[in-house]
């Protein structure tokens, strides 16, 4: 695909432009909210939007709020030109570039909620975390006013909550899961996997292998608490530094599955997220056939 025109804009109010004038057209608007240090996981949902709107809208904040403090904030990757080629490549047609000041003016006090999913998982090990994410989330749909917004599954509990956000607050906003995008070892793509070095880059494969291996042996009968000791066990092996969790859970509403099969529901899922060194990664897989 050639490169796409890309409007870049810096500022809430040149956003409320360039938005309305798309929407004056009658044309559908697709949203791909990013923190940037782009790969092609974010591509690949780039490319998903193209598929569900007009014109495709992206947005590049690293956002204070869902970090604690002594987390990588101030590191975060950042490449502000690689990030703009790529989206120009991908087809995207307007990134949004917020100040901070865009995004929470001084004064600002409002947080947007979704207590309950949001302090399960992730949410025990980074209580702030989620509570960053659908603030931010929020603004950012109110700013951009997108038809439909793309996340990638490799957040999958992120997904989750954004869906019961947007439910609850009634955008009128279709959310479209992106497929996770892997390396060839397995490892789901993510910012974060920059920061591993050769000898954790060839660990860190075993974090899906471990969520593969633990629904294989649930599929075939082996009690839940023994598949996921299992998984958890295969990290540490595997020279894993952590394990946070590893989980079986309602799809839906992120909480633990029961032993008893019988009061399983129709869709569950595999969740883990385990630490090499100093790098945190996180994936999912779905649970079926059980």
């Amino acid at each position: 695909m050639p490169n796409t025109p890309l409007t870049v804009v810096r500022s809430k109010s040149g956003l409320r432009d360039a938005i309305a004038n798309i929407h004056y057209s009658g044309q559908r608007v697709g949203f791909v909210p990013t923190m940037g240090a782009l790969h092609n996981g974010h591509l690949s949902l780039i490319d998903l939007a193209r598929t569900k709107s007009d014109f495709v809208a992206a947005s590049i904040f690293v956002n204070p709020t869902q970090f604690a403090p002594g987390e990588d904030f101030e590191t975060y990757p950042r490449d502000e030109d690689a990030d703009l080629e790529k989206l120009a490549s991908a087809g995207c047609n307007l990134v949004y570039l917020p100040t901070v000041e865009d995004m929470y003016p001084t004064g600002s006090l409002t947080d947007v909620r979704v207590p309950g999913p949001s302090d399960l998982l992730d949410g025990v090990y980074r209580p702030h975390f989620f509570y960053g994410v659908t603030t931010v989330v929020a603004r950012l749909f109110i700013h951009v006013r997108p038809d439909v917004a793309v996340f990638g599954e490799k957040d999958f509990q992120q997904l989750q909550i954004i869906r019961q956000m947007t439910r609850d607050l009634g955008f009128e906003i279709e959310i479209v899961g992106g497929p996770t995008q892997r390396d060839p070892d397995g490892l789901a793509q993510s910012s974060r996997n920059r920061y591993l070095s050769d000898d954790q880059r060839r660990i860190a494969g075993a974090l899906q292998a471990a969520l593969v291996r633990a629904a294989a042996r649930i599929e075939a009968g082996t009690a839940l608490s023994t598949a996921l000791a299992e998984a958890r066990a295969f990290l540490r092996t595997a020279g894993f530094d952590k394990v946070d969790y590893i989980s079986a859970v309602d799809a839906t509403t992120l909480r633990d599955l029961p032993e008893t099969r019988s009061e399983w529901p129709d869709i569950t899922r595999l969740l883990g997220a385990a630490w090499i060194g100093k790098t945190r990664l996180i994936d999912n897989i779905p649970l079926t056939g059980a």
